[in-house]
C-alpha cells in the first residue's frame, strides 16, 4: 500500500531549509503576476507567510527601485478603475486607498487629478442606470433612494441632490 502524496503547502514553499529571500521573491512575483498591488498589501502577504521583516523590506525596496512596486501608479490605476466600474467619488476612493495602504500624500495627489466634471458625469450615469428600475416609484421615494445611493458612493450631498433633481426632472418630463 503506497502512501498518498502530501498536498502542496499553501505557503509558497516555506520550510526551515528554504532560503527566505528566494521564498519571499517567489511570493512577491506570484502576487504581482495576478494584479498590481500596493507595497503594504505585499508587506502584509509576506508577513502572513512568516517572511522575516528585514528580508521583506530589502526585497520590497528592490522591487520599488526596478518599478515592479509603485504605490503612485497603483493608486492612479485603482482610482481610474473604481471610478469607471463602480462610479465612486473621491471620498470613497480615498477610503479605499487608505485600506490599500497608500500614503495620505500620494492619495491626495492622485485624487486631486480627478476631474470634478467627470465625477459629476459618473453620478449622472449612475442615476440614469438606476432610474430604469424605479419607473413605478413616487418621485420623492425615488429621489431619496438615489441620493442615498450616491452618498454611499462618496458623493457630496450638494452634488447628489443637484444631479438627482436634474435627472429626475428630465426623466419625469420624458414620461409625460
Amino acid at each position: 500500500m503506497r502512501n498518498a502524496p502530501e498536498p502542496p503547502d499553501d505557503d509558497g514553499g516555506w520550510n526551515e531549509d528554504a532560503d527566505p529571500e528566494s521564498v519571499a521573491r517567489k511570493i512577491l512575483l506570484d502576487q504581482l503576476s495576478m494584479k498590481a498591488r500596493s507595497r503594504r498589501e505585499l508587506e502584509d502577504r509576506l508577513a502572513k507567510r512568516n517572511v522575516p521583516q528585514e528580508v521583506a523590506a530589502r526585497l520590497l525596496d528592490r522591487f520599488e527601485e526596478v518599478g515592479l512596486v509603485d504605490d503612485e501608479a497603483f493608486a492612479r490605476a485603482w482610482v481610474d478603475s473604481r471610478q469607471r466600474t463602480r462610479g465612486l467619488a473621491r471620498p470613497a476612493l480615498a477610503v479605499e486607498l487608505r485600506r490599500k495602504g497608500i500614503a495620505e500624500e500620494t492619495a491626495r495627489e492622485v485624487l486631486a487629478e480627478v476631474d470634478p466634471a467627470d465625477e459629476e458625469e459618473a453620478a449622472r450615469l449612475l442615476i440614469r442606470k438606476k432610474l430604469r428600475s424605479m419607473r413605478g416609484l413616487d418621485e420623492q421615494v425615488a429621489a431619496r433612494r438615489l441620493v442615498g445611493m450616491l452618498a454611499r458612493k462618496g458623493y457630496s450631498a450638494g452634488l447628489a441632490y443637484g444631479v438627482v433633481r436634474q435627472e429626475l426632472g428630465a426623466e419625469w418630463a420624458r414620461d409625460d
